[in-house]
């Protein structure tokens, strides 16, 4: 067996094997930065691995917060909540979206997709004003609302999803309708299982969005218990007389962001192998 793999193929293999732990590298280090001790954090030259592990960190945030007025845990539900509402939220409605504009013809479908694309091309910054103003006048400035809606059109979610779809064969969809199915119907039990490696992949952009999002607890919040963790984490250094204080509290706030993505990727990543396995997409 060994004997028929080629040369190429092994160097293919170790090439991937040594990319892989290189991609991995950013996790380990903010892992092993978390458990670091002061002496460690502020060495010269900065040392990638953690050589006496310490829990004090871990602590130290507990101290900070303990003192708050606003808790951890409600930074820590407010994300929480946010992010699985937008993510159900932008899933439903990018698939709609996508549904209607790849298997359904109406007036203005090639300008609306063209739109979509358009969007593409903004950076969050140039719309930040004009959706300040949405906000502000729909009454959502405090609201959980205020956090979600801004998030839920995601036009890469609906670019995927349109073109996953577009492989769908229109036969498909006919047969199902001369069968009596409704379009919701198809939707729910053709579309969506089919679609499902492209459904996961907007759910993780989604996810990660939203829990890392910064724009709306800064903008459209006014009140503390209704910013999120990724806000809390800007303030833990902030105003203080020296750069070393609160900097491991610091380390274990960036783990805590991290930690929800990785296993949100991890889980949803293995979806997505599996249903693309057995889509019957080629």
């Amino acid at each position: 067996m060994l004997k028929t793999i080629s040369i190429s193929r092994i160097l293919y293999i170790v090439f991937m094997l040594a990319f892989a732990v290189f991609m991995l590298l950013p996790i380990i280090y903010i892992f092993n930065h978390a458990f670091k001790p002061y002496h460690e954090l502020f060495v010269y030259p900065p040392t990638f691995l953690v050589k006496e592990p310490t829990t004090q960190n871990f602590i130290e945030l507990l101290w900070v917060t303990s003192n708050s007025i606003i808790p951890l845990s409600r930074y820590l539900f407010n994300s929480l909540f946010i992010s699985v509402v937008t993510v159900v939220t932008v899933t439903i409605v990018s698939s709609l979206c996508a549904f209607a504009l790849a298997k359904h013809e109406f007036p203005g479908k090639g300008f609306v997709f063209s739109s979509i694309i358009l969007m593409l091309m903004f950076a969050p910054e140039v719309v930040q004003i004009p959706r300040y103003l949405v906000v502000s006048e729909l009454g959502l400035m405090n609201t959980y609302l205020g956090h979600i809606l801004p998030m839920v059109a995601l036009p890469v979610g609906v670019f995927l999803l349109k073109q996953f779809m577009d492989q769908i064969p229109s036969a498909l969809l006919e047969a199902a309708r001369i069968d009596g199915s409704t379009e919701f119907g198809l939707f729910l039990k053709i579309v969506i299982p089919v679609c499902m490696p492209a459904v996961a992949t907007v759910a993780i952009l989604s996810f990660q969005n939203s829990w890392s999002n910064l724009e709306t607890s800064t903008f459209f919040m006014q009140d503390d218990d209704m910013k999120t963790f990724p806000f809390f984490l800007t303030t833990l250094t902030n105003n203080l007389a020296n750069n070393v204080a609160r900097q491991g509290a610091a380390a274990v706030a960036a783990l805590i962001i991290l930690v929800p993505n990785l296993l949100f990727f991890i889980i949803l990543q293995r979806k997505v192998i599996d249903t693309m396995a057995h889509s019957g997409i080629k």
